[in-house]
């Protein structure tokens, strides 16, 4: 838009500001509406499906626009930044009446996917984070905020297997990297990326940035001095939010050395497989968190979310958690607690909204009820005796004095905004009420006026009136407009009436408006002054907030244990996983007959059990249910089982049947693969690894080379591992390899239909049961036969069922050619021991018909 010379003076201040910011979306405001032009209107109409419309001309050519209502922009943003889209608010910031040429305004906010913060566009139950990385594979550093809870993490990892796990956890909104970074990298491939310059995260500016925003000397306190990548992406964070959010952050008060030894470590593949909290089908039904969340407040639900997403290895802070949920089930004392955290509400995004001098009138209202219920919840937590639920009392100290203060200034049910004023009560500021009074009084002033005025003038339709436009008047229908008193002015005709004004009444007039305006503006400076006063308690309130939503995890553990009868697992210093009558927690809330627990035992003796048995028996049931068990155990919860003994693990693998990767040009052997070749390089003797039918998806004989192969190292790693498998060829490791045992789950037919008893029993499986299962999905009855005749045919030339025992270093299988050379057929075998020379023409012919017949 070179032509900016034909341009008005708006158009040129509108360029001036759409220049600074040439790839997001600018909401330019005009009296109601927000204006969006250009490309922007046309890609906004699309996005928001509202009507594009033109005005003015630039170069000849009609300028695209559209616009939406003010006052209902925040369904619009919601929807923008859904979609991933960034959008950018210009104000109005001069005063229309005072101005010469166009009002000025300001870009007053940036509303990015990372850095919202408005109740409306995010949803209350996730955790909605902004995200930076720097380096390369041999050391990345890793920065993550959440801007409406203040919690600023650092980390450092190497290698992209690492980030991209890290990043799967986080799954931030937006992730900020460096623009001299190559194209194309795996990071690029999340949502949200934004290339960044460079200097963005300069690590020098970066660590005077952070210590600024900290009022420190040095980051020592925070533990991460030293880790100048993720300080230079921390600092990239830091600038990108004030960018963003034009003003101060007062609730960024610290920074979270996060480490990687402290966690039990899930790649993105195992987490998408054990569905935390999300199913495989991207939605939240069915998931661990379903079950497991009956938080009373959105962040407590945010938090134990976040538990269930890094659980931890640290022996001690389990074991606290464990005891604080035993002292809440005694005597029920959660029941006591859980009423009174439902009053308390999400008052950690409140906080933030407060130090981003954003919070509505509501968000008061709230943090007003909620404070006034402290008290209580103390009371009620003096009796806890668990030395974790006391150091969370501390923490949840009482405002008094903040308390009654919002007591006095907030009215019951404030308006959603400040903007039309009405929301501090009556006796909080006596000069707000005088000028309140005054307009107030204005409809007694306007009811004596007209009546007067009726006696005066004999007009009984005379009517006193206000409108915002043209503020008060006296009307009078049009036949009796030629009555009206001298002292009357003609103000506005309309259809069939005509209005005047009077001198007494533009007086109260210029009294009653300006009154309105100045209590308007008033009521305004009085709720900022609030605001600030609240900024200046941010950090106790920080605290208090992060306390309760711990305290309502605690509790909800307590009564997810009650409900869902769950035991306290016990950490043990002995290398072992066992389990009792363990039982999944999700596969039993949905089952309507009763869930078949089963146990296991894996200790120095056996690390390694190889579960055949038939499709749909339950084995993929059991091998999740006990990465489950171990994972809930790790975040401090108790487990489905009647009793758990554990040592703590460093990692959870599950290579679980996968899909295509069509998008990104892999198989699924290829995807299965990638998974199998991450946990052959990354498991250890504290790892647990479930693999479940490795090397199904090619030929025969390279699958079960490969799972056989793949079996065998994992046996050598000593890892924790539960191997399901169908090829039954398998069974015979335990006969090779110490430390490995065959376990089954049983089926039994009953009149020709299968029947699962989702037992798991020791020893291998009988048999396969895959054509009885085909029966029950509904294949036809004459296929189910021919594959009957076929697998007769195939048992009896194939391979046995018990390969010969493999001496070390010899091949495990011969290649299929062998194979078939190795095995006769039993003709062949007779064919062999037949001389030509003694047989007659007539029995030739009579042997050649039986073993066409035979074959």
């Amino acid at each position: 838009m070179s032509d900016l010379s034909a341009h008005t003076p708006m158009m040129q201040q509108y360029w001036k500001l759409k220049n600074q910011h040439p790839d997001q979306l600018m909401f330019y405001r005009m009296g109601d509406f927000y204006e969006i032009f250009y490309e922007d209107a046309k890609k906004a109409a699309a996005l928001l499906d509202i009507t594009l419309t033109a005005r003015g001309q630039s170069a000849g050519q009609a300028i695209p626009m559209c616009g939406i209502p003010h006052h209902s922009a925040e369904t619009y943003l919601a929807k923008l930044v859904k979609l991933g889209e960034s959008v950018v608010i210009c104000e109005q910031i001069g005063d229309p009446a005072t101005s010469k040429g166009p009002v000025e305004r300001q870009v007053v906010r940036i509303i990015t996917p990372g850095t919202v913060s408005d109740e409306a566009l995010l949803d209350e139950r996730r955790d909605n984070l902004l995200a930076a990385v720097l380096g390369d594979e041999r050391l990345f550093g890793l920065a993550a905020l959440d801007i409406t809870s203040g919690r600023f993490s650092v980390q450092e990892l190497s290698g992209w297997e690492n980030l991209l796990a890290e990043l799967e956890r986080l799954n931030p909104a937006e992730l900020l990297i460096p623009d001299d970074w190559p194209q194309g990298l795996p990071a690029e491939k999340r949502r949200g990326v934004r290339r960044r310059a460079p200097w963005d995260f300069e690590r020098d500016s970066a660590r005077k940035s952070l210590c600024q925003q900290f009022a420190t000397q040095d980051l020592k306190g925070f533990g991460c001095e030293n880790l100048s990548l993720a300080i230079g992406a921390a600092g990239c964070l830091l600038t990108y939010a004030k960018e963003t959010q034009r003003t101060a952050l007062p609730h960024l008060r610290s920074l979270r050395h996060e480490r990687i030894d402290d966690t039990v470590i899930l790649d993105g593949a195992s987490r998408r497989n054990l569905e935390l909290d999300t199913n495989l089908a991207g939605g939240r039904d069915n998931t661990l968190q379903s079950v497991v969340d009956r938080c009373q407040t959105a962040m407590g639900s945010r938090l134990l979310t976040r538990w269930l997403n890094r659980p931890l290895r640290q022996r001690g802070v389990l074991e606290a958690r464990q005891e604080a949920i035993a002292c809440l089930l005694e005597r029920y004392r959660f029941e006591t607690l859980q009423p009174q955290l439902k009053e308390i509400g999400d008052i950690e995004r409140i906080l933030a909204r407060i130090g981003l001098r954003n919070a509505r009138p509501r968000d008061l209202a709230r943090l007003r009820d909620a404070l006034a219920a402290l008290p209580e919840l103390q009371r009620a937590m003096a009796e806890l005796e668990a030395s974790h639920l006391g150091e969370l009392a501390v923490s949840i100290r009482t405002y008094p004095e903040l308390a009654a203060l919002l007591q006095r200034a907030i009215i019951d049910n404030p308006p959603a905004v400040i903007r039309d004023g009405g929301v501090l009560k009556t006796g909080y500021d006596p000069e707000l009420d005088e000028l309140l009074s005054i307009s107030e009084n204005a409809g007694q002033f306007l009811i004596d006026l007209e009546t007067r005025e009726k006696a005066r003038t004999g007009l009984a339709n005379l009517k006193v009136g206000y409108n915002r436009v043209h503020g008060y008047f006296i009307e009078l229908p049009s036949k009796q407009a030629e009555q009206a008193p001298a002292d009357y002015i003609r103000r506005q005709t309309l259809k069939g009436a005509e209005r005047f004004i009077t001198p007494e009444l533009k007086v109260f007039e210029d009294k009653a408006l300006s009154a309105r305006s100045r209590a308007l503006a008033r009521e305004k400076l009085l709720y900022d002054e609030l605001l600030e006063l609240l900024i200046g308690q941010l950090a106790p309130l920080q605290d208090t907030a992060a306390a309760l939503a711990e305290l309502d995890v605690l509790s909800n553990l307590a009564e997810r244990a009650l409900n869902l009868d769950l035991n306290r697992p016990r950490f043990v210093d002995e290398a072992c996983l066992r389990i009792e009558q363990g039982r999944h927690p999700v596969v039993e809330q949905v089952l309507t007959t009763p869930f078949v627990a089963n146990d296991l035992r894996l200790d120095d003796a056996t690390r390694m059990l190889i579960i055949t048995g038939p499709n749909m028996g339950g084995k993929s049931t059991y091998m999740r249910q006990t990465a489950l068990i171990v994972l809930l155990a790790h975040i401090g919860s108790f487990v489905p089982a009647s009793s758990c003994e554990l040592s703590l693990v460093d990692r959870i693998f599950t290579r679980i049947g996968s899909s295509d990767d069509l998008a990104g040009g892999r198989s699924t052997f290829m995807v299965e693969m990638s998974e199998t070749a991450n946990i052959l390089h990354n498991a250890s003797a504290h790892s647990l690894v479930l693999m479940d039918e490795v090397g199904r998806g090619t030929s025969t004989f390279d699958g079960l080379s490969l799972a056989w192969a793949a079996a065998e190292q994992l046996a050598g790693l000593r890892a924790w591992t539960l191997f399901a498998t169908h090829y039954f060829e398998l069974t015979v490791l335990p006969e090779s390899e110490p430390g490995v045992a065959n376990v089954h789950l049983n089926a039994t037919e009953h009149n020709e239909r299968i029947v699962f008893l989702h037992h798991v029993l020791p020893g291998p499986a009988s048999q396969s049961y895959g054509l009885a299962v085909a029966q029950l999905a509904g294949v036809p009855g004459e296929v189910i036969l021919r594959a009957r005749e076929h697998l007769a045919r195939l048992e009896t030339t194939s391979l046995p069922h018990e390969p010969p025992r493999q001496e070390p270093g010899q091949p495990i299988a011969p290649m299929q050619s062998d194979l078939f050379a190795s095995l006769p057929h039993p003709v062949l075998e007779e064919l062999l021991r037949i001389n030509p020379d003694d047989v007659t023409p007539r029995h030739a012919l009579e042997l050649l018909y039986a073993w066409k017949a035979r074959i």
